[in-house]
């Protein structure tokens, strides 16, 4: 851990207590719950969703054996020898009609044409692809051998009945819910969406609709992209509007808003500036209060989290940057272990080469936007330098990479994981 920082604040000295990244995420892990309120929606409405039950098959997908070409189901045995010059020759017995059940069986030296999709015929095992044959009247010529289970897809191959398709936690995707459709499910067991406060603080913030700005205003940026970060995760958000850094209001605005929500988060005031609130409301907003104030991280640092009453309070940085960077590292953490989402941690990430050297700071976790580019078929990520106040840093740049606490800095060329913005 990082020594102590000292800050004043009026007339006390307070502490920053710095904590590693790992340690905070640890500590996540052990202070909140799942929020265990259930809904069942349509599959049509469901995307984005978190299911709270395991979706299981009582079905095999395909129901049937089913051709994956255009061609002629055969015994693969027959095949076997066909070339061009000494094709196979087969005696063909009719065709399939797509969505009708076959009532015929293929015998030996048998032949029967099969649209792609269509049923298999009783006694067939693989599908010649037609421009693997030729048709002289009611005789087929072969001129490919095929193995056996060659161009099919044999039922229940996709799905087994019983078989578990998605489990409990699962955020839905597009392919999931045509996973689903394919199993009969069109309603699905979800969590109800998070209720996500959201409060700007600052006496220089006003709403993005101000068109002529006063100096020393700012539009709030943080209201629209961290409320956009969270409706991507599913969840809804519930926008408290800009207070001004003065205490009873803070503390009156916030305690109205965390009555409504699952997670309450605050933007702005979290470092220990005179003005800076945001630690003291949260401690009145319920217990045991803050355990986090600080994290070795750049940017980010003076980053607040909280336990009020089992509920998780946020508090970020009022740059643009770093609210985005520290939300994407811990707010999304805390909405996933609300709802228990199992995420693949490597699902948004991917590898490239750094494209220059990065000097880093030893025991302080660091994160660089990058931009990709393809250069001699590689994949290589440019570092975005600018400070955390520069919203167009983040317009630059298509994700972000960690620097370890225990390296100074990376070189040009080397591999880096590069972790994609949603």
């Amino acid at each position: 851990m990082e020594p102590l920082n000292l800050h004043q604040n009026g007339s006390r000295i307070e502490l920053l207590d710095v904590q590693q990244v790992q340690e905070v995420a640890e500590k996540i892990k052990m202070q909140f719950q799942t929020i265990d309120s259930v809904e069942e929606i349509s599959i049509t409405e469901a995307v984005g969703r978190v299911l709270a039950h395991d979706m299981v098959s009582k079905e095999d997908v395909p129901g049937f054996h089913r051709s994956t070409v255009d061609g002629y189901a055969v015994k693969a045995r027959n095949t076997y020898g066909s070339t061009e010059s000494m094709p196979t020759f087969f005696h063909i017995t009719g065709s399939v009609k797509m969505g009708k059940d076959v009532n015929q069986t293929i015998q030996e030296g048998q032949a029967m044409y099969v649209p792609t999709g269509g049923m298999l015929p009783e006694g067939a095992d693989a599908v010649v692809m037609i421009e693997d044959v030729e048709v002289v009247g009611d005789l087929l010529n072969v001129f490919e051998q095929v193995a056996p289970r060659e161009n099919v897809i044999f039922k229940g191959e996709d799905v087994y009945d019983g078989e578990v398709v998605l489990k409990k936690g699962h955020r839905l995707r597009p392919q999931d819910l045509g996973g689903l459709a394919a199993i009969g499910v069109t309603k699905v067991p979800v969590y109800t969406k998070l209720k996500v406060g959201l409060l700007s603080t600052g006496d220089e913030i006003v709403p993005p609709e101000t068109e002529e700005l006063l100096p020393g205003q700012i539009r709030d940026i943080n209201g629209i992209s961290i409320a956009a970060a969270v409706q991507a995760l599913g969840g809804q958000i519930i926008y408290g509007g800009i207070v001004k850094d003065q205490f009873d209001q803070y503390l009156s605005k916030s305690q109205e808003l965390f009555q409504q929500v699952d997670f309450l988060i605050l933007s702005g005031g979290s470092s220990m500036g005179t003005k800076d609130y945001t630690s003291q409301v949260m401690n009145q907003l319920g217990s045991p209060g803050v355990f986090v104030h600080g994290i070795s991280i750049k940017p980010g640092k003076p980053t607040i989290i909280a336990n009020c009453n089992g509920k998780p309070v946020m508090g970020l940085p009022g740059h643009p940057v770093s609210a985005m960077v520290l939300f994407e590292l811990f707010g999304r953490q805390i909405m996933n272990q609300l709802h228990q989402v199992n995420e693949n941690p490597f699902a948004k990430q991917l590898r490239a080469r750094i494209s220059r050297n990065i000097a880093s700071q030893v025991g302080r976790t660091d994160y660089v936007r990058v931009q990709l580019e393809i250069r001699d078929h590689e994949l290589w990520a440019n570092p975005v330098f600018g400070k955390s106040g520069l919203i167009t840093n983040l317009v630059k740049s298509d994700g972000m990479i960690e620097i370890s606490q225990y390296k100074e800095g990376i070189t040009a060329g080397e591999w880096v994981n590069v972790i994609l913005f949603s």
